[in-house]
């Protein structure tokens, strides 16, 4: 049984939960998210908590959905109460980021722009060349600025691209400093 899959969810105010045949339905401050459950795991509300329980005990089958059901549904909750957001930030000279309508443009060094459209729920903003991606969907956030991070990922010799805030990039020694240490 796991061990996570066990803990109840606190519904907090302001967040209404509904469960319909398999579908949970959360809605709050933020927005309105929906999952379908998976066979073999039931969901209930009682008691201002959500329970996540497995139909059959130790099935094999649920046993491996069983965690991730109430770790979804987990985020849902959080998601539409407080939402999530990830910082990137923009290291290098002449490299920098601006909001063009919802779009996202890049200069990060190419012959041409880079551009991304946010997808659905997720909002972009800017500010001193540090992108904010937020959003409900804590899965969507993650994607679109890992989609980001991509387009120019942190170098291992000067450290210049786009890295997650706080992400701290190794740096490997160049030429020089090689030639100097020995053969």
């Amino acid at each position: 049984m796991s061990k996570i899959g066990k803990l109840p969810i606190d519904i907090k105010d302001g967040v209404t939960v509904s469960i319909t045949d398999r579908v949970v339905k959360v809605s709050g401050p933020k927005g309105e998210e929906e999952h379908i459950i998976a066979k073999g795991i039931k969901a209930e509300v009682v008691e201002d908590k959500v329970i996540i329980s497995q139909v059959k005990e130790n099935d094999d089958n649920t046993r491996a959905m069983f965690g991730l059901t109430r770790a979804l549904i987990a985020n849902i909750v959080k998601g539409v109460t407080d939402g999530f957001e990830k910082k990137l930030e923009i290291i290098g000279v002449g490299y920098r980021a601006q909001i063009q309508g919802e779009d996202l443009n890049l200069s990060l060094g190419f012959a041409h722009p880079v551009r991304f459209k946010p997808t659905p729920g997720v909002k972009l903003a800017v500010k001193d060349n540090v992108i904010t991606v937020s959003g409900i969907n804590k899965s969507q956030v993650g994607e679109m600025a890992a989609k980001i991070r991509s387009s120019k990922p942190p170098e291992p010799y000067k450290g210049k691209g786009i890295r997650y805030a706080g992400e701290v990039v190794r740096k490997k020694a160049g030429k020089a400093a090689k030639a100097v240490g020995g053969k």
